[in-house]
């Protein structure tokens, strides 16, 4: 009697050796550009704002609207992979990338990098990041599942701890464009290497995609993330100032656009998913089937990684604002200064790999995040006008530990809960919630910052004892009103041209105030880092209690 032949669980199981493997690196280094790119920003954010000639919050702006575009666009993508392929899409996303990476290296105005970086690239990106993680579910399984994950994960990890370094040094001894021209040179390597990566996709699914739904989410995302970003400048229910569109300013009963931008939102999002129900019910395919809402472990896991992205994002982006600001850090120096971050980061991402063998993935998780939230508080007592690099590495040490301990892990535990069909559409789900925790920790915690110092300064000038009492109302007025020009570009820049010429012993107090201002409002920014990581940690308690987490059947099987 002939024994039946076997046939491999995945499609890796054909090959030995480094081909198995090679899937992996290629699918995690473009992961690691699309990481790089973000962490290139944070530390270069005092080059750029001077060689721009903007401020902070033009800056802000393009971080913002590459992990807004991600957001919009990511569930998109990872549709698109399903019905076209998933391979095919991370070859044209790579081109698309390349493309924004080279229009960001040569832009001369936010508005021309907001086109190249977060646009364009940010459409690229959408289109590879699914991808790449879907890519990997669809490749591997059990075991070999677990490591693929792990080194994917210790490769974005490496990303986020090496882009300070590697943006640092290039910013300082060439130019920050640099960071976006090598991107060019990856996406060639992604796409030789892709030849050695199987396709992927659905071949039940009808190639329909739902245009109304890709215009609802995108607008309703934009329209939330709008509201909590200009909340600094036109105050969170009534008006600071009016605003406008095309010279017409909109003023309805004194409100701010903030609450009103919001409620917008709310309104466009609610009606995608009864747009997405209701192409369900019409047996349509829909953008998002709110099924996979009801996969407990996959909606926990996603949860975890949005909540947790609000966090990392606002501490990656206060801290340099505070090492440049304050203590007056070039781009390198910043870099190395989060080296310690980078250094755990890199040691904790691998470890918890090997240790998820003897732990449950959920213990590890909650470990991570209450590590995060332990470090927050470290970073947070560290925080003064005379904090040194050397002051802030012990909570920079627990935070790059949490966050490796968490990244693979939860990526893993996410995915696993649905089938090889469903790995697309999961994976751009995934990453959608993990960009509206980036795009809204950006929004938010830079919204704190700026009223923080906004707040400081106004007082910082009135208790003065040493700036003149008929120049405190004008003082004020000015700094207050121009906090994120004041942040990186001196006092000067918001004293106004017609502003009286102000002493050496004034300047040197208005310098005080500021750089006491900058460092308050990163301690409130660390603060609502902690306060993340803890939510982060409450929401992981709906993990699975098993070592064993994937899941092989449909989703469509179990309804």
């Amino acid at each position: 009697m002939n024994k039946e032949l076997e046939l491999p669980s995945s499609a890796a199981e054909f090959k030995k050796g480094w081909r198995k493997w090679i899937p992996v690196v290629i699918l995690s280094l473009a992961l690691m550009i699309i990481v790089l790119d973000t962490t290139v920003l944070n530390v270069s954010l005092k080059t750029i704002t001077q060689d721009l000639g903007t401020d902070l919050k033009g800056i802000q702006w393009v971080i913002t609207a590459y992990a807004l575009t991600l957001a919009s666009l990511t569930i998109t993508g990872g549709r698109m992979g399903d019905l076209f392929g998933r391979k095919r899409m991370f070859m044209v996303g790579a081109v698309i990338f390349a493309i924004g990476s080279y229009i960001t290296s040569i832009s001369h105005s936010v508005g021309i990098m907001v086109i190249g970086e977060s646009i364009i690239e940010g459409i690229g990106a959408a289109m590879m990041m699914p991808a790449t993680a879907s890519l990997l579910v669809a490749n591997y399984r059990g075991r070999d599942r677990a490591i693929a994950f792990g080194i994917w994960g210790g490769i974005a990890a490496a990303a986020a701890g090496l882009g300070p370094i590697l943006g640092g040094w290039l910013t300082t001894n060439y130019s920050w464009r640099w960071a976006f021209r090598i991107n060019i040179f990856v996406a060639a390597v992604l796409l030789l290497g892709s030849l050695l990566i199987d396709e992927s996709e659905d071949e039940e699914e009808k190639h329909q995609l739902d245009v109304l739904g890709v215009v609802l989410s995108a607008t309703g995302l934009l329209s939330l993330v709008f509201g909590v970003i200009q909340s600094a400048q036109f105050g969170w229910w009534m008006a600071n100032e009016s605003f406008s569109v095309f010279g017409h300013a909109i003023n309805i009963f004194g409100l701010s656009v903030t609450p009103l931008a919001i409620a917008l939102g709310i309104v466009l999002l609610v009606t995608f998913g009864w747009s997405q129900l209701r192409r369900e019910k019409l047996g349509l395919t829909p953008l998002v089937s709110m099924r996979l809402f009801q996969n407990s472990q996959f909606t926990a896991g996603a949860t975890v990684t949005m909540i947790l992205s609000l966090g990392q994002v606002g501490l990656i982006f206060a801290i340099p604002v505070f090492l440049q600001s304050v203590r007056n850090l070039d781009a390198l120096h910043t870099g190395l200064a989060l080296l310690p971050m980078s250094a755990s980061l890199l040691i904790a991402a691998p470890f918890s790999a090997i240790i998820s063998k003897k732990f449950l993935p959920k213990r590890i998780v909650q470990v991570g995040l209450a590590i995060n939230a332990l470090a927050a508080l470290v970073i947070w007592q560290s925080i003064s006008v005379t904090a040194t690099p050397a002051t802030l590495a012990p909570g920079l040490i627990l935070f790059g530990a949490g966050m490796g301990l968490v990244m693979a892990q939860v990526s893993n535990l996410t995915l696993s809960a649905v089938s090889v069909d469903e790995a697309g559409e999961a994976s751009g789900v995934n990453n959608t919630m993990r960009q509206i925790g980036s795009s809204f920790g950006s929004a938010i915690i830079g919204a704190v910052l700026f009223m923080t110092l906004a707040t400081g300064l106004s007082n910082g000038v009135n208790k003065s004892t040493v700036i003149p009492e008929q120049l405190k109302p004008k003082l004020s007025q000015a700094l207050s009103s121009r906090a994120s020009s004041v942040e990186f570009g001196g006092v000067s820049k918001a004293e106004g041209k017609d502003a009286p010429k102000l002493s050496e012993t004034v300047q040197n107090e208005l310098t005080a105030i500021a750089h006491q201002a900058s460092a308050d409002g990163s301690k409130k920014a660390i603060i609502l880092t902690g306060m993340f990581a803890l939510l982060a940690f409450i929401a992981a308690a709906k993990l699975p209690n098993s070592i064993t987490i994937e899941r092989n059947e449909s989703l469509a099987s179990r309804h």
